[in-house]
């Protein structure tokens, strides 16, 4: 059987209120208990989300991993933490309590566990320094970043040093929406999760291209959640624009060439979008994630890929573990 690999996969440390409450203000997420295997993640003394005890507790996920025949979790922040909009100093100590915590997850369970860090995007030297500790203090494999920094789209040229020594240091980048356009838009019928999700995705990934980080930062290793939400369906319009509109052609190749070079979850919903992102980027970059623990998740994860009946017994293989470990650089037995 293959090795499964979970990249998309989100933890909380269970005392995280406790870890943070010097941090004041409406803009800092708490978790409030609810019942012994359950609470409640709070903003401005809303609840943003009803959770699960499966979204602090290795041993719970450890037990799910076995029902699910899943070997390794890939495991980053919740994106409502990356409080982008807090005051620098605030936003670090943040980051670092959440990057100790997964660290220490991994090393005590480390053949079950991968970790990825955040870090604090409002400013890029200090960004900088925290996935430098990540990467080479905590020995965690990647940063997880949101898709948008404070209404800024990554292209911002504010950003571009942190994605430059991202592709120095070869530091795989998770991509996942957080703070999505039009958001005032979709209070009803839960749109925010459905809609705006893979169409802040899209806005992400064509800022990248279209901004020319990728063309001037060609080695960079940059995975899309969800995905890559709407993008992949609009590359053939983004190509189209480039090519009618000279005044704005500030690529040497047109988009859909750059789009090639990101990596993509595989929590499409259906084979019908698992065969369109492998005919249009190689199974090579789509790797398995499920969105584990919250309600929109694959379950088992890996299943689109298991009814994603046309793919060879290779090409299942690495989507569904060798793929994510590539992608993060590390050691592959085959």
């Amino acid at each position: 059987m293959e090795m499964r690999v979970d990249f998309h996969t989100h933890i909380i440390p269970e005392n995280f209120t406790e870890l943070t409450k010097h941090l004041t203000g409406e803009r800092y997420p708490t978790l409030q208990r609810t019942c012994a295997c359950g609470a409640n993640i709070m903003i401005a003394d809303k609840v943003f989300r009803e959770v699960t005890d499966q979204v602090w507790s290795p041993e719970k996920r450890m037990k799910d991993m076995s029902k699910e025949n899943v070997d390794i979790q890939v495991l980053s922040p919740i994106p409502v933490t990356f409080s982008y909009n807090a005051p620098v100093a605030e936003a670090e100590q943040l980051a670092r309590i959440q990057n100790d915590f997964i660290a220490d997850i991994v090393s005590q369970y480390s053949s079950k566990f991968i970790g990825l860090g955040t870090v604090p995007m409002q400013d890029v030297t200090v960004a900088i320094r925290e996935m430098d500790r990540c990467i080479n203090e905590l020995g965690l494999k990647g940063i997880e970043i949101g898709t948008n920094v404070n209404g800024n789209n990554l292209d911002d040229p504010s950003l571009l040093e942190f994605f430059e020594m991202a592709e120095k240091w070869d530091v795989p980048l998770f991509i996942h929406p957080w703070e999505t356009l039009g958001k005032e838009r979709m209070p009803r019928h839960n749109l925010m999760y459905t809609i705006g999700m893979p169409s802040e995705t899209a806005l992400a990934g064509a800022s990248l291209i279209l901004g020319g980080v990728m063309e001037k930062y060609p080695n960079l290793k940059i995975c899309f959640a969800h995905g890559g939400g709407a993008l992949p369906y609009l590359l053939p319009r983004l190509d189209q624009g480039w090519k009618v509109w000279p005044h704005l052609r500030l690529l040497e190749e047109p988009p859909s060439f750059y789009a090639k070079k990101f990596y993509f979850d595989s929590l499409v919903n259906d084979p019908i979008n698992v065969n369109y992102l492998i005919q249009n980027f190689g199974y090579e970059r789509i790797i398995m994630g499920s969105d584990y623990p919250f309600l929109l998740r694959e379950v088992p994860p890996g299943k689109v890929i298991d009814d994603t009946l046309s793919l060879t017994d290779e090409q299942s293989a690495a989507i569904l573990g060798l793929n994510a470990l590539r992608f993060l650089n590390m050691k592959v037995k085959v």
